[in-house]
């Protein structure tokens, strides 16, 4: 039996108590200071209000104030928090570990230089301490509420050390959750994180359908025309990132599962009708969008490329208009005719 500490209480960090208990390890679920209400109700009966699902038995649950002892005697450490907790973790968590104990990650993102060079979380986190710990991180398509139920998922573990990510296999895979491994940190996680940015762009289409049938009537060559635009730029941009190739496919599975529910999907289709960014955040309030994060970012790291004449916008036409409706400049107007090519 190991001890594995969770910080951050959310949706896919409160799923993977499943496994592990699944596997009899001892969980510490760590709620960060934003999540005291969940924190209050799992404590009261381990259902958690925004997964919908009860957590297994065993599972011991904190607060933040108490932070320190949850990690105190610990064999792992799970980062859950949110791409805007990332700042948060790095100056606030990282400071309590201890040398030896790996960290991994289940948050997908990358972050933006202002040379246009996108970095994975792992690599922030190194950057961010002296101390000497394994960084690592889980990609790959697997919603929380279906890791909850067990239904058979396929992630990838990757950092560093081959050995760390077969130790940290050992401790989370079950017959439900396969596990594949990589030290291609970079490349699993631009891989995974461009998906977010993408289903954003695929599920326009579905608002587009909604906006011109007035009800919930979907059209799927405008979305299949979208997913092909979505896999091809992010072949590019995977390329750009400096991962390798063969990760793509774990971003393809990974925008396939997402454009089909979750949060990224209710945006795009509010967007997708036609309503303004501020409108459609609105409509969302309290809703984490990770998608309009890594957005934003992607846009950024294309634009300073180009202007480096590493890259051209006007190879991703469609991560440019994502852009121009989260920055506000324009409402849907999909540039289809960008889309074309000839090959000869």
């Amino acid at each position: 039996m190991r001890v594995v500490t969770i910080i951050g209480s959310g949706m896919m960090g409160s799923a993977l108590t499943v496994p592990l208990r699944y596997n009899g390890h001892e969980v510490r679920l760590v709620g960060t200071p934003l999540d005291r209400e969940l924190i209050a109700g799992l404590k009261e009966n381990s259902f958690h209000k925004t997964l919908k699902r009860w957590l297994p038995e065993g599972v011991r649950y904190e607060y933040f104030e108490n932070a320190e002892k949850a990690i105190s005697g610990a064999d792992v450490i799970v980062s859950a928090v949110s791409s805007f907790g990332l700042d948060w973790f790095r100056s606030t968590v990282i400071p309590m570990l201890q040398e030896d104990i790996p960290v991994i990650s289940v948050t997908k993102g990358m972050v933006d230089m202002p040379d246009g060079t996108l970095v994975s979380y792992p690599e922030i986190y190194e950057q961010s301490t002296q101390k000497k710990i394994s960084f690592n991180a889980i990609g790959g398509p697997c919603t929380s509420y279906e890791l909850a139920d067990r239904d058979p998922s396929h992630v990838t573990f990757c950092g560093r050390d081959i050995r760390t990510l077969r130790n940290l296999k050992a401790i989370f895979e079950t017959p439900f959750y396969c596990i594949s491994l990589s030290t291609d940190v970079r490349g699993v996680e631009c891989a995974v994180a461009m998906k977010n940015a993408y289903a954003l762009g695929v599920t326009l289409a579905i608002g587009l359908s909604y906006a011109k049938e007035g009800r919930e009537i979907e059209h799927y060559n405008s979305q299949a025309a979208l997913f092909g635009q979505s896999v091809k730029e992010m072949t590019e941009l995977l390329e750009l990132c400096g991962g390798g190739a063969d990760n793509l496919y774990l971003g393809v599975g990974d925008l396939y599962v997402t454009v089909f529910g979750g949060r990224t999907r209710k945006i795009g289709t509010l967007l997708g009708t036609g309503m303004e960014f501020d409108k459609a955040m609105e409509a969302l309030t309290g809703v984490t969008l990770e998608s309009v994060v890594i957005a934003g970012r992607t846009v950024k790291a294309v634009k300073a490329l180009a202007v480096r004449g590493v890259a051209k916008t006007s190879d991703f036409p469609l991560l440019m208009h994502i852009g121009e409706l989260i920055n506000r400049e324009k409402t849907v107007d999909i540039p289809w005719k960008a889309f074309e090519s000839e090959k000869y």
